[in-house]
Protein backbone atom coordinates (compact mmCIF):
# COMPACT_ATOMS: atom_id res chain seq x y z
CA UNK A 1 0.00 0.00 0.00
CA UNK A 2 1.43 3.32 -0.76
CA UNK A 3 1.59 5.83 1.20
CA UNK A 4 1.01 9.31 -0.62
CA UNK A 5 2.28 12.80 0.22
CA UNK A 6 1.04 15.97 -1.25
CA UNK A 7 4.33 16.03 -3.10
CA UNK A 8 3.69 12.36 -4.96
CA UNK A 9 0.33 13.22 -6.15
CA UNK A 10 -2.33 10.16 -5.84
CA UNK A 11 -4.98 9.87 -8.50
CA UNK A 12 -6.70 8.16 -6.04
CA UNK A 13 -7.29 10.99 -3.28
CA UNK A 14 -10.18 12.77 -4.60
CA UNK A 15 -8.61 15.99 -2.91
CA UNK A 16 -5.53 15.50 -5.35
CA UNK A 17 -7.48 14.94 -8.72
CA UNK A 18 -6.80 19.04 -9.84
CA UNK A 19 -3.27 18.67 -9.53
CA UNK A 20 -3.35 14.55 -10.61
CA UNK A 21 -4.70 15.63 -14.04
CA UNK A 22 -2.44 18.63 -14.39
CA UNK A 23 0.71 16.21 -14.22
CA UNK A 24 -0.85 13.46 -16.25
CA UNK A 25 -1.51 16.17 -19.15
CA UNK A 26 2.52 16.65 -19.35
CA UNK A 27 2.12 13.07 -20.32
CA UNK A 28 -0.29 13.46 -22.83
CA UNK A 29 0.61 16.44 -24.42
CA UNK A 30 4.17 14.56 -25.29
CA UNK A 31 3.03 11.61 -26.97
CA UNK A 32 3.67 13.34 -30.53
CA UNK A 33 7.57 13.38 -29.34
CA UNK A 34 7.04 9.59 -28.51
CA UNK A 35 8.87 7.22 -30.60
CA UNK A 36 11.57 4.17 -30.47
CA UNK A 37 13.61 3.21 -27.39
CA UNK A 38 11.77 6.18 -24.41
CA UNK A 39 13.23 6.45 -20.93
CA UNK A 40 11.44 8.11 -18.00
CA UNK A 41 13.54 9.60 -15.36
CA UNK A 42 11.70 9.92 -12.08
CA UNK A 43 8.93 7.91 -12.90
CA UNK A 44 7.34 7.91 -9.44
CA UNK A 45 4.28 6.02 -8.77
CA UNK A 46 3.71 4.79 -12.88
CA UNK A 47 0.98 8.16 -13.77
CA UNK A 48 1.96 8.13 -17.55
CA UNK A 49 3.38 4.32 -18.36
CA UNK A 50 0.01 3.23 -20.45
CA UNK A 51 0.23 6.84 -21.72
CA UNK A 52 3.55 6.80 -23.58
CA UNK A 53 4.81 3.45 -23.47
CA UNK A 54 2.33 2.51 -26.35
CA UNK A 55 3.86 4.89 -28.60
CA UNK A 56 7.37 3.95 -27.75
CA UNK A 57 9.23 0.60 -28.82
CA UNK A 58 10.38 -0.23 -25.75
CA UNK A 59 10.48 1.68 -21.87
CA UNK A 60 12.58 2.08 -19.20
CA UNK A 61 11.70 4.57 -15.84
CA UNK A 62 14.18 5.09 -13.43
CA UNK A 63 12.77 5.81 -9.57
CA UNK A 64 14.90 6.56 -6.36
CA UNK A 65 12.25 4.40 -4.09
CA UNK A 66 12.83 0.62 -4.40
CA UNK A 67 9.05 -0.41 -3.49
CA UNK A 68 7.56 1.92 -6.07
CA UNK A 69 10.08 -0.31 -8.47
CA UNK A 70 8.75 -3.20 -7.59
CA UNK A 71 5.30 -2.33 -7.60
CA UNK A 72 5.75 -0.84 -11.29
CA UNK A 73 7.70 -4.36 -12.49
CA UNK A 74 4.25 -6.07 -11.23
CA UNK A 75 1.79 -4.01 -12.62
CA UNK A 76 3.58 -3.51 -16.40
CA UNK A 77 5.75 -6.65 -17.14
CA UNK A 78 6.13 -5.13 -20.75
CA UNK A 79 8.17 -2.52 -19.62
CA UNK A 80 11.76 -1.94 -17.95
CA UNK A 81 11.92 -0.10 -14.27
CA UNK A 82 15.58 0.18 -12.37
CA UNK A 83 16.00 2.17 -9.02
CA UNK A 84 18.27 4.95 -9.30
CA UNK A 85 19.52 8.11 -7.34
CA UNK A 86 20.09 10.60 -10.38
CA UNK A 87 22.28 12.12 -11.33
CA UNK A 88 24.54 10.55 -13.19
CA UNK A 89 22.26 8.24 -14.92
CA UNK A 90 25.39 5.35 -14.24
CA UNK A 91 23.92 2.46 -15.50
CA UNK A 92 23.15 4.07 -19.42
CA UNK A 93 25.36 3.65 -22.15
CA UNK A 94 25.67 6.94 -24.18
CA UNK A 95 23.68 7.56 -27.39
CA UNK A 96 21.11 5.28 -26.39
CA UNK A 97 17.68 6.45 -26.18
CA UNK A 98 15.45 8.15 -29.10
CA UNK A 99 13.57 9.94 -26.80
CA UNK A 100 13.27 10.70 -22.47
CA UNK A 101 10.94 12.30 -20.38
CA UNK A 102 11.35 13.71 -16.45
CA UNK A 103 8.01 15.44 -15.35
CA UNK A 104 8.04 17.11 -12.20
CA UNK A 105 11.64 15.94 -11.76
CA UNK A 106 15.12 18.62 -11.90
CA UNK A 107 13.57 21.35 -9.28
CA UNK A 108 14.60 18.36 -6.76
CA UNK A 109 17.71 18.18 -8.12
CA UNK A 110 20.79 19.75 -6.61
CA UNK A 111 23.06 19.72 -9.66
CA UNK A 112 20.37 20.61 -12.20
CA UNK A 113 22.99 21.07 -14.96
CA UNK A 114 24.37 18.08 -14.92
CA UNK A 115 21.11 16.61 -14.58
CA UNK A 116 20.32 17.74 -18.00
CA UNK A 117 23.74 16.99 -19.01
CA UNK A 118 23.31 13.44 -18.52
CA UNK A 119 19.93 13.25 -20.30
CA UNK A 120 21.70 14.93 -23.22
CA UNK A 121 24.62 11.85 -23.17
CA UNK A 122 21.97 8.98 -22.80
CA UNK A 123 20.19 10.68 -26.30
CA UNK A 124 20.77 9.76 -29.83
CA UNK A 125 21.45 12.40 -31.91
CA UNK A 126 18.67 14.55 -33.02
CA UNK A 127 16.83 12.62 -30.31
CA UNK A 128 14.48 14.31 -27.82
CA UNK A 129 14.06 14.95 -24.16
CA UNK A 130 10.62 16.48 -22.60
CA UNK A 131 10.84 18.09 -19.11
CA UNK A 132 8.05 19.95 -17.26
CA UNK A 133 8.52 21.89 -13.62
CA UNK A 134 6.51 24.16 -12.13
CA UNK A 135 6.56 27.84 -13.49
CA UNK A 136 7.85 29.97 -10.31
CA UNK A 137 5.64 32.68 -11.28
CA UNK A 138 2.77 30.51 -10.39
CA UNK A 139 3.78 29.01 -7.25
CA UNK A 140 1.54 30.01 -3.79
CA UNK A 141 4.57 28.99 -1.30
CA UNK A 142 7.74 28.17 -0.96
CA UNK A 143 8.00 24.20 -1.24
CA UNK A 144 10.48 23.02 0.81
CA UNK A 145 10.75 19.26 -1.24
CA UNK A 146 12.09 21.83 -4.50
CA UNK A 147 15.68 22.54 -4.31
CA UNK A 148 14.68 25.35 -6.62
CA UNK A 149 12.01 26.79 -9.42
CA UNK A 150 12.67 28.64 -12.22
CA UNK A 151 11.16 31.24 -14.45
CA UNK A 152 10.96 30.84 -18.09
CA UNK A 153 14.26 32.51 -19.27
CA UNK A 154 16.05 30.56 -16.27
CA UNK A 155 15.10 27.23 -17.44
CA UNK A 156 15.28 27.80 -21.21
CA UNK A 157 18.60 29.97 -20.75
CA UNK A 158 19.96 26.73 -18.55
CA UNK A 159 18.73 23.92 -21.18
CA UNK A 160 20.39 25.94 -23.93
CA UNK A 161 23.48 25.36 -22.38
CA UNK A 162 23.55 21.78 -22.95
CA UNK A 163 21.20 21.11 -26.15
CA UNK A 164 20.64 22.53 -29.21
CA UNK A 165 17.75 23.64 -29.46
CA UNK A 166 14.83 24.68 -26.66
CA UNK A 167 11.37 24.67 -27.80
CA UNK A 168 9.98 26.32 -24.66
CA UNK A 169 5.99 25.57 -23.38
CA UNK A 170 3.60 25.36 -20.76
CA UNK A 171 0.83 23.40 -19.49
CA UNK A 172 -1.85 25.96 -18.44
CA UNK A 173 -5.60 25.73 -18.00
CA UNK A 174 -8.48 26.80 -18.76
CA UNK A 175 -11.29 28.90 -16.56
CA UNK A 176 -12.19 25.92 -14.42
CA UNK A 177 -8.72 25.17 -13.72
CA UNK A 178 -7.50 28.90 -13.10
CA UNK A 179 -10.77 29.29 -11.17
CA UNK A 180 -9.10 26.60 -8.49
CA UNK A 181 -6.17 28.18 -8.68
CA UNK A 182 -6.90 31.23 -7.36
CA UNK A 183 -9.46 29.71 -4.60
CA UNK A 184 -6.05 27.89 -3.68
CA UNK A 185 -4.14 30.89 -3.60
CA UNK A 186 -6.92 32.58 -1.39
CA UNK A 187 -6.73 29.97 0.66
CA UNK A 188 -3.07 29.58 1.02
CA UNK A 189 -2.65 33.30 1.73
CA UNK A 190 -5.19 32.72 5.02
CA UNK A 191 -2.92 30.34 6.16
CA UNK A 192 0.41 32.21 5.48
CA UNK A 193 -1.14 35.48 7.32
CA UNK A 194 0.28 33.00 10.58
CA UNK A 195 3.25 33.37 9.13
CA UNK A 196 4.03 36.53 10.77
CA UNK A 197 8.23 36.54 10.62
CA UNK A 198 7.96 34.76 7.18
CA UNK A 199 9.45 31.33 8.74
CA UNK A 200 9.04 29.95 5.14
CA UNK A 201 11.68 31.87 3.65
CA UNK A 202 14.09 31.89 6.94
CA UNK A 203 14.29 28.55 7.98
CA UNK A 204 15.94 24.91 6.07
CA UNK A 205 13.73 22.86 4.14
CA UNK A 206 14.35 20.14 6.15
CA UNK A 207 12.18 21.53 9.21
CA UNK A 208 9.62 22.94 7.04
CA UNK A 209 8.41 19.59 5.58
CA UNK A 210 6.65 18.21 8.12
CA UNK A 211 4.33 21.42 8.74
CA UNK A 212 4.16 22.08 4.84
CA UNK A 213 2.58 18.73 4.34
CA UNK A 214 -0.06 18.53 7.12
CA UNK A 215 -1.25 22.45 5.78
CA UNK A 216 -0.88 21.32 2.40
CA UNK A 217 -3.15 18.16 2.92
CA UNK A 218 -5.97 20.11 5.43
CA UNK A 219 -5.85 22.73 2.46
CA UNK A 220 -6.52 20.45 -0.30
CA UNK A 221 -9.11 18.91 1.90
CA UNK A 222 -10.56 22.21 2.25
CA UNK A 223 -10.69 23.14 -1.06
CA UNK A 224 -12.44 20.15 -1.93
CA UNK A 225 -15.33 20.36 0.95
CA UNK A 226 -15.77 23.89 -0.42
CA UNK A 227 -15.53 23.70 -3.86
CA UNK A 228 -16.97 20.19 -4.46
CA UNK A 229 -17.33 19.69 -8.30
CA UNK A 230 -14.39 22.36 -8.73
CA UNK A 231 -12.37 19.51 -7.73
CA UNK A 232 -13.60 16.59 -9.06
CA UNK A 233 -15.14 17.74 -12.33
CA UNK A 234 -11.68 18.88 -13.32
CA UNK A 235 -9.93 16.28 -16.05
CA UNK A 236 -6.71 16.46 -17.88
CA UNK A 237 -8.44 18.06 -21.20
CA UNK A 238 -9.26 21.55 -19.19
CA UNK A 239 -5.57 21.95 -19.17
CA UNK A 240 -3.65 23.59 -22.04
CA UNK A 241 -0.42 22.83 -23.66
CA UNK A 242 0.27 26.67 -24.43
CA UNK A 243 3.13 28.20 -26.48
CA UNK A 244 3.74 30.73 -24.33
CA UNK A 245 5.55 29.52 -21.21
CA UNK A 246 5.00 32.61 -19.13
CA UNK A 247 1.32 32.39 -19.31
CA UNK A 248 1.50 28.90 -17.86
CA UNK A 249 1.18 26.99 -14.56
CA UNK A 250 4.25 24.28 -15.83
CA UNK A 251 7.04 24.68 -17.92
CA UNK A 252 6.90 22.55 -20.54
CA UNK A 253 10.48 22.04 -22.66
CA UNK A 254 11.24 20.22 -25.83
CA UNK A 255 14.85 19.63 -25.93
CA UNK A 256 16.95 18.17 -29.02
CA UNK A 257 20.14 17.04 -29.05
Amino acid sequence: MATYTTEITSDKLVSDNPIHQRLLKAYIAAKPWIKGKLLEVGCGEGRGVEVLAPNAASYLGLDKIPDVIDRLRERFPDCSFEQSVIPPLSTLPSDTFDCVVSFQVIEHIQDDRHFLEEIYRVLKPGGNAIISTPNIHFSLSRNPWHVREYTPGELKQLCGTVFSAVDARGIGGNAKVMAYHEANRASVQKIMRWDFLGLQRRLPAALLRLPYEFLNRLNRNRLHRSQGDQVTEISHEDYLLMDDPSQALDLFYILTK
